[in-house]
């Protein structure tokens, strides 16, 4: 149970949960290391990731002793989530209202991030005992829609994922969200060039944006 408030509080410091999604088990670790180096603390292997277990399996050993969250995305059924659990994942997150992933996750306390978009989407997630409301796609409303929720709906946890940037996290983090999940802005830094120090850089840079809108 600790472990779980330690997570929560890992997320709620960083402000960030990196979403890797990439083409080999190779790059995924490699973006992953490279991030960590920049300071992000919170990581969510999709998946899509071609041996996406084995790539948390291998994080989750190396890191979390450190205090780093390893965590799983794209979670769809139960059955994944357990797999992910044994893997060494300790958040599971699905891009839409999935009980039986929060129902698994909560029997071994890892953290759940669960997709939202409508009001009463974010009730029937808060409703099913999940940790945070993942709002996505969450390019198509922007920061003025998590005002307008959080008005009737301040008990609910939001962290927008799609379109967050250093540039515009500063209007997501003042509408009231929690944290927020950044994608391709750091995890597309080193594509072409190989050089993971640019993920490393993007890294630091966005976790700047974050601490300076704090």
């Amino acid at each position: 149970m600790w472990r779980k408030l330690e997570n929560l509080n890992t997320i709620a410091e960083t402000g960030i949960v990196l979403i890797i999604r990439s083409e080999s088990e190779e790059e995924a670790l490699s973006v992953a290391e490279a991030a960590i180096a920049g300071g992000i603390r919170a990581l969510e292997i999709t998946m899509s990731v071609p041996g996406a277990l084995d790539v948390i399996k291998v994080l989750s050993r190396k890191y979390a002793s450190q205090g780093i969250l390893i965590g799983a995305g794209t979670i769809l059924d139960g059955e994944t989530a357990r797999a992910a659990i044994l893997a060494g994942a300790e958040m599971l997150v699905s891009p839409q209202l999935n009980p039986d992933m929060i129902k698994v996750a909560n029997r071994y306390q890892a953290v759940t991030v669960s997709g939202a978009f409508t009001a009463k989407e974010i009730v029937e997630t808060l409703e099913a005992g999940a940790d945070i409301v993942k709002l996505f796609p969450a390019e198509a409303v922007g920061p003025q829609y998590v005002k307008a929720m959080s008005a009737p709906l301040p008990q609910a946890a939001i962290a927008p994922t799609g379109g967050v940037t250093p540039q515009n996290v500063h209007e997501w983090l003042t509408a009231g969200c929690v944290g927020v999940g950044v994608g391709s802005y750091i995890t597309k830094a080193a594509k072409d060039s190989g050089d993971y120090g640019r993920v490393t850089k993007a890294a630091e840079e966005f976790l700047q944006a974050v601490a300076a809108a704090r």
